[in-house]
């Protein structure tokens, strides 16, 4: 059984980091600008942005928001990361379920993310749960991948 617990700036440093160098690799800043924005977006969106727990043990993390794009609310995926020994057990599943939720609380049709085209598992993943690719940014590096909240094949998933 997983259980989701607010991230906390000074207890959980470390690990938000360490899950955030992991999951992209390349740094989008340094930790400080990191952790300025991670503290901005909390603020914003409480619920949004969350370790995930598994008996004690800090197994993943998710990184939620509501975006406004043409005139429309959006849901977006900033990050969402397990570590590499609880991947391909379900639990994503149960990330998933989590994050729709979220986006449900703010009635928002569609959701989106970025993924690298390289990262095949989370890209399978993705489309298991109903995202599809939209299109490829920064010359193919990137594959923006959106979901939407009551397509029929989210309901089969779950």
């Amino acid at each position: 059984m997983l259980t989701f617990e607010a991230i906390d700036i000074m207890k959980h440093q470390a690990k938000v980091i360490t899950f955030r160098k992991d999951s992209f690799r390349v740094g989008f800043g340094d930790e400080e600008d990191y952790l300025r924005w991670l503290e901005e977006k909390k603020h914003a969106f409480p619920a949004g942005f969350m370790l995930v727990c598994e008996n004690d043990d800090y197994i993943g993390q998710l990184e939620l928001s509501i975006k406004e794009y043409n005139g429309e609310s959006l849901g977006y995926i900033h990050l969402f990361y397990l570590v590499p020994e609880k991947r391909g057990q379900g639990k994503g599943l149960e990330l998933y379920q989590y994050a729709k939720q979220f986006f449900l609380q703010y009635k928002v049709a569609s959701y989106e993310l970025r993924v690298s085209p390289s990262n095949t598992a989370a890209v399978n993943f993705y489309r298991k749960i109903g995202m599809e690719p939209i299109k490829t940014e920064l010359d193919g590096k990137v594959i923006r991948m959106r979901g939407m909240l009551s397509s029929t094949k989210d309901n089969e998933i779950l």
